[in-house]
Formats: structure tokens, C-alpha cells, sequence
């Protein structure tokens, strides 16, 4: 994946919308999105959605729901409403670490089982499909302590995300910019950079947070780049228009590509060795694992 679109629950406008976007992955979002008074309303419409959408037998990017986060009491109805619709998965924000993980996966396995769907992946067609979870992991201080625990926590975990505006308020910082720029204050350039380590640690894809600026196309290209630069797979979006700004800057260019089968190819003419050379240079296994994900990134486009 490398483009997540957060789409509000609420607004079937929206919902329908989202389907031509282009995104990798859909977040329909029962959280920020929607006010507390329109909690229900938003599930009852999601819910409609989705029926809809399996019904017409449409072929849709990977669907997710973003729930209320385990605190606020609300994450076991939003479920409730929505998994008998089967999401692919499920985004948890304001995660503080593996118990987290581990209530949500208690609650999916829970609902699995009353809403079967087994999966086609595999020789065993039988096999329970098992609903992800993307974790959002850095909306508040506390969250920042259990960085350390993703890694093995559940075979559900498909991605980890960071958020800056939840975290500006829960610190009290006045801004998260640099004033007059759109670089990251040193606070929110650790909080990002600890994200990418735990996310490579976990062995899932790192997601980079969501742009606020909605009409800035230069400023996002900049800040998407930078963000496939330093290691992350995919980047959210607020905003349709996002999305093929996005994509295209989180797809590798023809010579990143070039570069990569090249590196794949030295090492299966060398797979008796376990390293490869080129172009004068000794290549081991992290260069191996780059270039294999520079071409999944590439297949994407």
C-alpha cells in the first residue's frame, strides 16, 4: 500500500466518492470524523454502505474502519455495527501498546466467530480470514512508552501510523510546523522517526500521518517524498485530491527501480553465496530486502 484515505462514516456522499479515489486503502472513519451526536448515525450509514458495496459485488480497494479508540467505551459498538460486514480490518487509534492490540484481537476474534468468512488465501480454503489492524501509535505521551512492544504482539498488526494532532494536544504544544515552514518541530521529528524504527521492528509497514493542508500540492509532494526517503511505505490522506500526489510520490522512479533489479538479479546469479556485488560494491541482505520492496512498491503504481 501507499495511500490510506480517511473517509468519513457519516456522509454517504463521501463513502460513495471514495470508491473512485485511486487510494490503496479506504479508512471509514466512526472517530474524529464523526461528531459524539452522530456516533450511531455513522454506523447505521457505513453499515449501509458496505452491504451495498457487497451487494453490487464492486471491486474495492482494501476497506478498513477506524473506531473509537478502547478508552472511550464506544470501540465494542462500533464493531458491533460493522463486522458483520467483514472490513478487511480495523485502525485503532490512540494505541498504547500490546495490551491494546491484545483486547482489540480478543473483541475481532470474538466477532469472527459469529461472522465467518474464510479466507482464499493458502492451500486451505477453510482457514478463518483474520481481520488486521492497523495501529495508530503516537496520539498520546503514553503511547510513546509502549513503542517497544509491537514486534510479535499479534499476527493481526498490518501496519503502524503516526498522528501529530491528537499528540500536539495532548502535550500542549502550540504548534507541531516550524513557523512559517512545513518541517516538523524536534518534538514531532522524534516522535515520527521513533514510529519508523518500531514499525521496522514489528515487521509491518510504516505509515506516515496525514497532511493537513488540503490544496497544497507542492507541500505534500515535498513532505511524501521525504517520507518514502526516510522509510516509510505509505502516507494517509484527509482528502480525495490527496491521493494521486500521493501515489506518485510514494512510487519509486525508473532508475530507484532500475536499481532494484539489478540487485535482485546479482543476487540469484550468486544465491550460493548469500551476498552479490555490483558496480564494485559488496551488497548483503538489507540491500536485498530494499530492493525487494522497492519493486512491490513499483507494481503498485
Amino acid at each position: 500500500m501507499r495511500s490510506l484515505l480517511f473517509v468519513p462514516a457519516d456522509s454517504p456522499r463521501k463513502l460513495e466518492k471514495s470508491l473512485q479515489s485511486g487510494s490503496d486503502v479506504l479508512i471509514f472513519d466512526l472517530e474524529d470524523a464523526v461528531s459524539p451526536s452522530r456516533k450511531q448515525e455513522g454506523r447505521v450509514e457505513l453499515v449501509k454502505f458496505l452491504n451495498e458495496v457487497k451487494k453490487a459485488g464492486l471491486k474495492t480497494p482494501e476497506l478498513y474502519v477506524r473506531v473509537n479508540a478502547l478508552t472511550t467505551g464506544m470501540t465494542l459498538a462500533d464493531l458491533a455495527a460493522v463486522m458483520p460486514c467483514r472490513p478487511a480490518g480495523v485502525v485503532l487509534p490512540k494505541s498504547t501498546g500490546a495490551r491494546d492490540l491484545a483486547l482489540l484481537s480478543a473483541y475481532l476474534e470474538a466477532f469472527e466467530h459469529l461472522y465467518p468468512q474464510t479466507s482464499s488465501v493458502g492451500s486451505d480454503a477453510s482457514t478463518q480470514a483474520l481481520t488486521s489492524i492497523i495501529a495508530i501509535v503516537t496520539e498520546t505521551a503514553d503511547s510513546l512508552a509502549g513503542l517497544n512492544e509491537y514486534r510479535g504482539a499479534t499476527p493481526r498488526l498490518a501496519g503502524m501510523m503516526w498522528g501529530a494532532e491528537d499528540l500536539s494536544g495532548d502535550i500542549g504544544a502550540l504548534t507541531n510546523k516550524e513557523e512559517g515552514t512545513s518541517e516538523w518541530t524536534t518534538p514531532f521529528k522524534l516522535v515520527r522517526s521513533l514510529c519508523l524504527f518500531a514499525a521496522s521492528a514489528a515487521g509491518v509497514p510504516a505509515i506516515d500521518t496525514v497532511p493537513t493542508e488540503i490544496n497544497n500540492v507542492e507541500a505534500l509532494t515535498r513532505e511524501t517524498r521525504q517520507a518514502y526517503r526516510d522509510g516509510f511505505s505509505a502516507k494517509a490522506a484527509i482528502h480525495p485530491g490527496q491521493v494521486p500526489v500521493i501515489n506518485a510520490a510514494m512510487t519509486p522512479d525508473a532508475a530507484t527501480q532500475e536499481w532494484a533489479a539489478r540487485v535482485i538479479a546479482a543476487f540469484a546469479a550468486s544465491a550460493s553465496v548469500g551476498v552479490a556485488t555490483m558496480d564494485g560494491k559488496m551488497l548483503d541482505t538489507p540491500h536485498l530486502r530494499l530492493a525487494k520492496k522497492i519493486i512491490a512498491a513499483a507494481q503498485l503504481a
